[in-house]
């Protein structure tokens, strides 16, 4: 049974039966289902943020994977970031070197993208987006930079396909076979100013210094005419001069122990033209290999990039051009 409710009215002195309108009964009615809409969602919040379900516990797992593995994926990205400016730096050199073609700009190689913004979905992402952006901006640098880098090799391949005797002439793998060398290459003196070791005065290097047993042979950097063969006690002491004929190329090899060609001889890249020796004005056994273009000394350790990965190329690079003492 309704209860009914009474008020005291104090001008008749009586109490009265409170008649409710139809405006009353909807206000009531609206409050009774705001209070259960809001109990509802109260409810709702505080069992699923402290009494998750079992299949909002997986969503957790895995969302907590995905964050996982898209670290690892930024990680990656960051390895194939560095590997590909190794290969970036050495096409440069190559494409310089042998070619005498203009590297891939700098600027064009490090720029943004252009057009729509690749990060704007991840502004919605609240707790994986600042991740997610790094990931995208990467992985959209690196398709850029790897189809400026196809680009680049292409037209390389087309370059040795018209100059393939040319490439086979010019000097390009080291004077010392790469087996008989120390893979890290950490005895050597480069291009540039070096201490002498004899008369202790700074002097400029023309050529590099390659440390190996006496007797360790020789190698022709690359196809051309033996021009010189010198027998000195001096100086450079026994030492083989050839003329690759092409750009004004030619390489110097001094300080042998034996000389395997005659002038006037041709000889192909990698064939057999001495051994390593200790002759001439030199401290212990070594070849001093020279690289001159149009009879002037250029550093050779850009014709030496044969048999070495980016990492120990990039090595070689830091030791010969440490300020250290020459063997000659």
């Amino acid at each position: 049974m309704r209860s009914e409710k009474y008020v005291y009215n104090p001008q008749t002195l009586q109490f009265e039966k409170v008649k409710l309108t139809s405006a009353s009964y909807l206000w009531r009615i609206s409050g009774f289902l705001a209070a259960v809409v809001v109990t509802t969602f109260l409810i709702y919040f505080f069992t699923s943020e402290f009494f998750p379900s079992p299949r909002e516990k997986a969503l957790k797992r895995e969302l907590s994977q995905v964050e996982y593995q898209m670290l690892m994926l930024k990680d990656q990205l960051g390895v194939m970031d560095k590997v590909l400016g190794n290969l970036q730096q050495r096409d440069a050199q190559v494409h310089r070197v042998l070619f005498g073609m203009d590297p891939i700009d700098k600027d064009l190689w490090e720029s943004g993208i252009g057009g729509h913004d690749p990060n704007a979905l991840s502004q919605n992402f609240n707790m994986t987006g600042n991740t997610f952006r790094d990931i995208k901006t990467r992985a959209s640098k690196l398709e850029r930079q790897l189809y400026l880098q196809s680009n680049s090799l292409d037209a390389i391949e087309k370059q040795v396909l018209e100059h393939e005797e040319y490439l086979q002439s010019v000097p390009s793998i080291k004077p010392v076979r790469v087996d008989k060398l120390n893979r890290a290459v950490n005895q050597m003196s480069g291009f540039g100013i070096r201490l002498h070791p004899i008369h202790k005065i700074s002097k400029f290097h023309e050529g590099i210094d390659f440390a190996a047993p006496s007797g360790t042979e020789v190698q022709a950097t690359g196809n051309g005419k033996v021009v010189k063969v010198d027998f000195s006690t001096t100086g450079y002491g026994r030492n083989i001069l050839i003329d690759h004929g092409h750009d004004g190329y030619q390489t110097l090899y001094a300080h042998l122990k034996e000389i395997k060609v005659r002038k006037g001889d041709r000889v192909v890249k990698g064939q057999l033209i001495g051994t390593i020796g200790s002759t001439g004005t030199s401290t212990a056994p070594h070849l001093h290999y020279e690289v001159r273009k149009n009879g002037k000394a250029v550093n050779p350790i850009h014709f030496c990039m044969d048999g070495l990965t980016p990492d120990e190329y990039q090595e070689m690079v830091e030791i010969a051009s440490a300020l250290n003492q020459s063997f000659d």
